[in-house]
This record gives structure tokens, C-alpha cells and sequence, in this order.
């Protein structure tokens, strides 16, 4: 945590005297001679040949000199030209404003209030300002004898678009997911929650990216100290670049060393909507389809977005979940302190049984199981990292050709591989990669413990794993809420899935004020015809 904070609250140390100077941004005022600040943003970016610059006289007698810059490739060229250029060079030729802007009458209000027909117009009055703006997608207008100019919003690049999510599949759901462009990921959030409410604030975060960022809560029902704790956190963040939500997520989470990730990801509007209306708090990062979610609890990633689409089955396929968790933390490190220390748990037709499979192995129980797990891991990585056609068929072929070759050449028991099989599969179900990833570090340290101390090693190993999880808080709310503390209220929508018509409250620790969710009574019974 003390490391964190210090990355924080780094500051860049001050450039030594003649060097690095041309890579400091400026911030320094905008000039009134057109030509000075033309030649300026030319040699700042380093004449690049993306960015064009256009210079051209208006009016009748040719005696208003501006600039428009803009970026190939962001900005909407065919817009520029329609919106900016045809008005600048038509509209204006023999009317009262040319001369009022030839005389220097406030000419910018004129030209932004009767020239200019685009709507996102704002002032710049400095260079660091322009730069942002410039290398954003947006236009730029500089007049001459002003030492301000317009940004004009005419963004325009190549997009994913909307669609459906790769890692959150659902049967029964919607199948929009969110993309790489800010914009459309926060439409996407309004076209569900139309509550004049829903506030979104933006911040550029970043030194050299100037990433944009944006907060999303529901005013009222989000915890306002939460949402100022978010503010805090983000703006405490130095650094040269924000290029994806896992950079914000490492600065602001609340525990850095825990396996256990405090701060949920998400790519799907629908979760967030649904997170949303609980109180929780959206950071959306442009650049990237992973939206943040705070504060996250422990249950929440046991949570899939089917759950809620299909009629309640009263937790069965959350129990499910629950079970395959501790399959995939456990499995191995039982087999291993059972078959090691703890034989006579077993009946005895499965003793001999096992005994007979292990008799031509020459490594003990731990280290049969190290070798499979990790083969298993690496197989599982190269079906990732693998292109998508072949990774599929490496991970399966391999698995089954390692494991029956392993089998033969008398290296592990059947019955290991059994155990390893299960485990892997265990870890699939889960919905969350995060909580995944967690249970795969710890599913080893629980294998040496029970190596080292059989089952009482398990023991002391998930006592310690249950103490740490207890301790947690994901940005002030207790991380095992609302198991711990127990909150009876709130167990509809824990281990079980109650109706949605049960569902009347908010999460206590999440929501502040305006707990009520639902008044929607139970549904009645008809009422039975008479057969008079």
C-alpha cells in the first residue's frame, strides 16, 4: 500500500538545463500574430505529416487571415469542409460581419454565433489547450490579431463498434458489449438508464496520453463519499500514460498485494446498468471495452448477468459456482494430503485401487500434482496466445496426448489426472477471470501446505486465506459484506437467488439515503371462476 501511494504522488523530477526541453509541453499563451503560432505548432509536433494545416483568406477583398488545423485520421474531414470551410468561404463575402470582423468587432463571437453551424465550439487561450484538443480529433481555428481560438468537435475515426461481448457470453441476455470509443460505451449505459440522475463527469488522465476518463454514478442513490474517494484517488494518479482500465485499476484499488481484486470489470452495458442502480460507481476508459466498477464485493463475482434474465431457480447455478470454487481451490491439495497422510479416510477398495495406480510412479503425490498443474497452465497459455483457429485444438490435443502419455510412461497415476481434469474444468465456471486468476495462485501454496502438514495445512492455509478476505475493503466497503458482517436483509441475492419481486432494498454498505429499490408486491393468484 505504501508503495502505491508513493507511485501516486510521484512527481516528475525537474529537467536538467538544456535538455529535454523540446519535449515539455507548452503552456504558455496563444499569440495575436497568426504567423507565429502557426510556425509554433508546426515545429512543436515536429512538422508531422498528419497533421494539415490550412490557411486561407476570407472575405471579398481577401483581408481576414485564419488557419485551421486538424488531424488526418481523427477528425471528420468531409465535415470540416462542409461545416467550416464552405460557411468561412461563402457566407461571409459581402456582408456586415466581414466587415465587423475586417475591423476586429468581436470577431469571434461572430463568427462562432452566425459563421460557424457546428454545435461543440469551445475557447483556447494557451497551447497546452490546443495541443490536447488538436491531438484529441478536433479542429482547431485561429484567427489573425486574436490571441484565442475555437476547438471545434468534428472527431471522426475507425471504430469496433457495438458488438457482442467475447468474455461475458450469455444464453438468454442482451449481446451488446462495449467498445474502444468513449462515446458510444457511455451511450450505450444511457439508452438503459434514462434518469436525468445519471451524472457523468470527465478527467484527463495521463502526462503524455491525456487519457479520458469518466466517472458515471446515479446522483442520490450512489454514497457521495464514495464518489468523492473516487474523485480523489484518480486525481492523485501522476504518470506518463493511461492505455488501458488495468492501469487504472492497479492505481486506485485498496489492497495492491492481494490476489484478490478489489475493483470489478466488466464489458457488458447491461452489468453496469444493473451495478449502477445498486449505487455503485462506473469508470469508463476511452481506448479500452473494460469499464470499471466500485466498490466490488466478494459475492459479485460469483454474479453472471443470466441469472437475472431467466426465472429464479433459487441459486442453483450460484450454489453451482460455489461448489466449483472450492473444487478448484481444494481438489489437488485434498488428494495430496489424503493420499500422503490421511490413507485411512478412504475406503479400502479405492485405497488399493489408488495404491495399485501409484505403485510404478516415481514421484511422490506433490510433486505428481506440480507437474500436472503446471503442464496444465502451460497448455492453457498457449491456447490463449495461440491464433484462434489452432489454439482451441493445441489446448484440448494437448491435454489428452500429455495425459495419456504421462499415464503409460508410468510418470503419474490415472488418478491424478482425473483430479487435475476436474480442477481445470472447476476453474472454467467461474464467471469472473479476476476471482479465477486468484484461485489458481492459491490453489499452490494450498498443494504445500498440504504437502508439508496434510490436512491440517489445509486448515491454517483457508483460515488465513478467510482472515485476509475479512480484512478487505474495496473503497471502504467491507469486501465479504454481506456474509461478513451478516446482514440478513441482504442474503436475496446471496448464496440464493430470491424473486425479483423481493428485491424491495439497495446493498446497505454500498447506497446511502434512498435504500428503497422495489414496491412491487408478490404476484396474486387468479381468482377461480364458479362453474354456476
Amino acid at each position: 500500500m505504501k508503495f502505491i501511494k508513493k507511485a501516486m504522488k510521484w512527481k516528475p523530477p525537474a529537467p536538467v538545463q538544456g535538455e529535454g526541453k523540446e519535449n515539455m509541453i507548452q503552456t504558455e499563451p496563444l499569440k495575436e500574430n497568426l504567423q507565429e503560432n502557426i510556425n509554433k505548432i508546426k515545429t512543436t509536433l515536429g512538422h508531422s505529416e498528419d497533421i494539415i494545416v490550412r490557411e486561407m483568406k476570407l472575405g471579398s477583398e481577401q483581408t481576414i487571415n485564419i488557419a485551421l488545423f486538424y488531424t488526418d485520421g481523427l477528425s471528420d474531414t468531409q465535415s470540416v469542409q462542409e461545416f467550416i470551410i464552405e460557411p468561412l468561404m461563402l457566407n461571409i463575402r459581402g456582408t456586415e460581419w466581414e466587415r465587423k470582423i475586417a475591423a476586429g468587432h468581436n470577431s469571434y463571437e461572430l463568427l462562432q454565433e452566425f459563421i460557424l453551424s457546428v454545435g461543440d465550439i469551445q475557447p483556447i487561450t494557451d497551447y497546452d489547450e490546443l495541443f490536447t484538443a488538436l491531438l484529441s480529433g478536433n479542429t482547431i481555428f485561429l484567427l489573425e490579431g486574436c490571441s484565442k481560438g475555437f476547438s471545434i468537435g468534428l472527431t471522426a475515426w475507425e471504430d469496433r463498434g457495438v458488438t457482442e461481448p467475447s468474455a461475458q457470453t450469455v444464453i438468454r441476455g442482451p449481446r451488446e458489449g462495449f467498445s474502444e470509443t468513449l462515446r458510444t460505451n457511455t451511450a450505450l449505459i444511457r439508452r438503459k438508464i434514462k434518469d436525468q440522475h445519471l451524472w457523468l463527469e470527465n478527467k484527463k488522465i495521463g502526462r503524455r496520453t491525456k487519457t479520458n476518463v469518466s466517472i458515471m454514478y446515479i446522483k442520490g442513490v450512489a454514497n457521495d463519499k464514495i464518489v468523492q474517494e473516487v474523485h480523489a484517488r484518480l486525481d492523485r494518479i501522476d504518470i506518463d500514460g493511461i492505455l488501458e482500465s488495468g492501469n487504472i485499476e492497479e492505481l486506485i484499488e485498496d489492497e495492491v498485494y492481494s490476489p484478490w481484486p478489489t475493483v470489478y470489470n466488466t464489458e457488458r452495458p447491461d452489468v453496469v446498468a444493473a451495478s449502477l442502480l445498486e449505487g455503485r460507481i462506473a469508470i469508463l476508459v476511452d481506448g479500452t471495452p473494460f469499464v470499471l466498477l466500485v466498490p466490488a464485493l466478494f459475492i459479485q463475482y460469483f454474479q453472471a448477468a443470466e441469472d437475472y434474465y431467466h426465472r429464479s431457480d433459487f441459486g442453483l447455478i450460484r450454489m453451482l459456482r460455489y461448489l466449483c470454487f472450492f473444487i478448484a481451490l481444494m481438489a489437488p491439495s485434498l488428494y495430496i494430503a489424503i493420499t500422503t497422510y490421511h490413507q485411512e479416510m478412504l475406503p479400502t477398495p479405492l485405497l488399493i485401487s489408488l495404491a495399485a495406480q501409484r505403485e510404478g510412479v516415481p514421484f511422490p503425490a506433490f510433486i505428481e500434482a506440480l507437474m500436472m498443474e503446471v503442464a496444465f497452465e502451460i497448455l492453457r497459455e498457449a491456447g490463449v496466445r495461440m491464433p484462434r483457429a489452432v489454439g482451441q485444438a493445441i489446448s484440448i490435443v494437448g491435454a489428452l496426448v500429455i495425459g495419456q502419455a504421462a499415464v503409460e510412461a508410468g510418470i503419474v497415476s490415472a488418478a491424478m489426472v482425473i483430479v487435475v481434469s476436474i480442477t481445470a474444468i472447476a476453474n472454467f465456471v467461474l464467471p469472473s477471470f479476476n476471482i479465477a486468476i486468484a484461485v489458481r495462485m492459491l490453489r499452490f501454496i494450498l498443494m504445500g501446505l498440504a504437502a508439508a502438514f496434510g490436512l491440517f495445512g489445509i486448515l491454517v492455509g483457508l483460515v488465513a486465506m478467510l482472515l485476509h478476505l475479512s480484512s478487505l475493503r474495496s473503497f471502504g466497503v467491507p469486501y465479504m459484506s454481506p456474509f461478513a458482517p451478516f446482514i440478513l436483509s441482504e442474503q436475496k441475492d446471496g448464496i440464493f437467488r430470491a424473486p425479483i419481486w423481493k428485491w424491495s432494498s439497495r446493498p446497505r454498505y454500498i447506497t446511502k439515503g434512498n435504500s428503497v429499490k422495489a414496491n412491487t408486491p408478490p404476484p396474486s393468484k387468479p381468482k377461480t371462476r364458479n362453474s354456476n
